[in-house]
């Protein structure tokens, strides 16, 4: 794929290049832009009482805990560990919010360890049984999607039902354009660590080293990943939750679902064929939208909580 974009620039026309160009690095800032455009709308509902760390596979894992009940652990998306402002508070009007800061990113210093899905997925599973949680319901969004289904691949024995916003089983799941951004990401961080540091997102979070964390995430973002075999094979209940407009193609939204037994045949007259996954598609968002609109925890709350009255 990287070979193609970079021959593709190469044999184009001069505006033809700059409109390629233009179009990877408007995703990426776009990114940038909205990380800081979306800081710290749920910190008003942390106080020092649920503030808390964990020391697990050498990483000090920040966490704070909001509301009572079931655990859901929730893990935000790249750059912004805020990214479901308002959301947060709603999610914990109904069940335990354990919201964990991965590493580098918020108050979870960095460590020498590059960002992979798969050892983020690990810490996760050790915040777990920190915790003696046992099970838990794990729910991510973008970048914290794949820790999460990477959370159920490698450790289903914690994984309860998982929620999975804006996500990929695959990089070529994003559109081409995002494809190229993230490709990109790496290169132009100290471009776009400055701004972020100096939004209100950099002044919540003064002791992240922003243009490091963009080169990591860059470095993650930017490496093939094929995980379809690894989604067919799911224990997890799972809900596939994404944009009308998202940054993800929409074959590979249905791709996914089937990968996970969806889209399979009718459901029956009485439902009683419908497949044990659910799958959303917000109307009148993007995958920087997604996160904060008012009808995500309506529609978490509607699959998690078809949980606890069954088991009730």
């Amino acid at each position: 794929m990287q070979h193609t974009i970079t021959t593709a620039l190469a044999h184009s026309a001069p505006r033809e290049d700059d409109m390629l160009r233009r179009d990877f690095l408007k995703t990426a800032m776009a990114t940038a832009v909205l990380t800081a455009a979306l800081p710290v709308q749920a910190k008003g509902t942390l106080t020092s009482s649920n503030e808390h760390f964990a020391d697990v596979n050498g990483q000090h894992l920040f966490y704070s805990v909001h509301g009572a009940g079931k655990p859901l652990i929730l893990l935000h998306g790249g750059i912004n560990p805020d990214s479901f402002g308002s959301n947060l508070a709603e999610l914990a009007k109904r069940r335990q919010v354990i919201a964990v800061h991965l590493q580098a990113h918020g108050r979870t210093p960095d460590t020498d360890r590059p960002l992979r899905s798969e050892t983020l997925g690990d810490d996760i599973a050790a915040l777990i049984g920190h915790l003696n949680l046992g099970k838990a319901d794990v729910m991510g969004y973008s970048l914290g999607a794949s820790v999460a289904l990477q959370t159920a691949i490698r450790h289903p024995d914690v994984v309860n039902r998982l929620v999975l916003v804006s996500a990929t089983m695959r990089q070529d799941g994003f559109y081409p354009e995002g494809v190229a951004a993230f490709k990109q990401l790496k290169a132009n961080a100290a471009t776009f660590g400055p701004g972020v540091k100096a939004s209100p997102l950099g002044a919540a979070y003064p002791n992240v080293d922003w243009t490091n964390l963009f080169r990591k995430v860059g470095d993650l973002t930017k490496r093939p990943f094929d995980w379809s075999a690894d989604v067919a094979k799911l224990q997890a209940r799972t809900l596939l939750v994404f944009a009308d407009a998202d940054a993800i193609q929409p074959e590979h939204m249905v791709e996914f679902w089937k990968a996970l037994g969806g889209g399979q045949r009718d459901a029956g007259i009485d439902g009683s064929l419908r497949p044990a996954n659910q799958l959303a598609i917000v109307p009148n968002t993007t995958h920087y939208t997604l996160a904060v609109d008012p009808m995500l925890p309506e529609i978490v709350e509607r699959f998690l909580g078809a949980a606890l009255k069954a088991a009730g």
